[in-house]
């Protein structure tokens, strides 16, 4: 199979394969003990007052709710999973395809938990790193144990891709 193709499909494959690992997990959670999952509504609901210069909230949930904001929260969440395997790829190299490593893809997926801790929580009016929540700890602890999930997620997809290649 040509470069090309490894190159631009793998990272695709890989996102996507990742973030789908990352959702299971979740539903496993939810099922097997209670624990409530993710809510990519919110992250629609987010996306969708973008246009109208809205970045941070003072609490997203009480924010008036907008049309297909979970279709829009859950394509958000996907794409947001192919870029990160585009910028795993960046660092790792593209040569990880072929031969994928486990402990890159797991440093990776602990290092992206800096995005909900930073950037997500802050502007979802929960403060960094959830602070503003009742209880930040679970919170944070919940959110890492995601984000090593989702490099697991590319390590299993990595090897997925490879033996498909």
């Amino acid at each position: 199979m040509s470069n090309l193709i490894v190159n631009s499909f793998g990272p695709i494959f890989i996102g996507i394969g990742a973030t789908l690992v990352f959702d299971l997990w979740g539903s496993f959670l939810k099922q097997a003990f209670k624990i409530p999952s993710s809510n990519f509504c919110l992250v629609g609901r987010w996306v969708l007052y973008m246009p109208k210069d809205i970045f941070k909230h003072s609490k997203i949930s009480s924010a008036p709710q907008k049309n297909a904001e979970c279709t829009v929260g859950w394509i958000a969440h996907y794409i947001t999973g192919i870029l990160f395997a585009v910028i795993f790829l960046a660092f790792a190299g593209m040569d990880w395809l072929w031969h994928p490593i486990l402990i890159p893809a797991l440093i990776f997926g602990i290092i992206t938990v800096s995005a909900p801790f930073f950037i997500m929580q802050p502007l979802f009016g929960l403060g960094f790193a959830a602070s503003k929540t009742v209880n930040p700890m679970q919170v944070r602890i919940r959110n890492l144990m995601n984000h090593i999930v989702f490099g697991f997620g590319l390590y299993i997809f990595g090897l997925l891709f490879n033996w498909l290649i």
